[in-house]
């Protein structure tokens, strides 16, 4: 069975290489990526080259909850496009088109069978809210 794919897009308004460097490097990773204001990232690392690995740690700001983000990287066009497979085999592919604006970010991802698709959209979307929020700040 195939997955469904889910996609979420954002229009940052920032520069290409700036919008790649927010997406990429741990340091702002950690400040972008949760869906809440109740959640945080305190650690990220990304070896950004096919076959490098990604982690994100993502937990409740209480403790009372936390799991570690991982995959690999199946593919890094740089200031292009990034794909990472996850650990349980779906993909999420990341695109980056510089514009008038700013940059379009797109990314599409396979669902996954516990949540609904629209929770699945919902969340990612608010983690990509959350990004294209720092990326305009720094």
């Amino acid at each position: 069975m195939t997955a469904e794919k889910i996609t979420v897009e954002a229009l940052v308004n920032v520069p290409l290489d700036t919008a790649w460097s927010c997406w990429t490097e741990p340091d702002h990773i950690t400040k972008w990526n949760f869906d809440s204001d109740d959640w945080c990232c305190p650690h990220a690392s990304s070896d950004l080259k096919v076959g490098g690995q990604y982690v994100a740690r993502m937990e409740a700001k209480d403790g009372s909850i936390g799991f570690d983000f991982e995959g690999m990287f199946g593919e890094v066009e740089n200031l292009s496009a990034i794909t990472l497979k996850m650990g349980d085999g779906r993909e999420a592919r990341t695109t980056f088109e510089a514009v008038d604006q700013g940059t379009k970010i797109t990314t599409v991802f396979d669902a996954e069978q516990e949540n609904t698709i629209e929770l699945q959209r919902g969340g990612w979307q608010a983690i990509l809210d959350n990004y294209k929020k720092h990326a305009e700040s720094v």
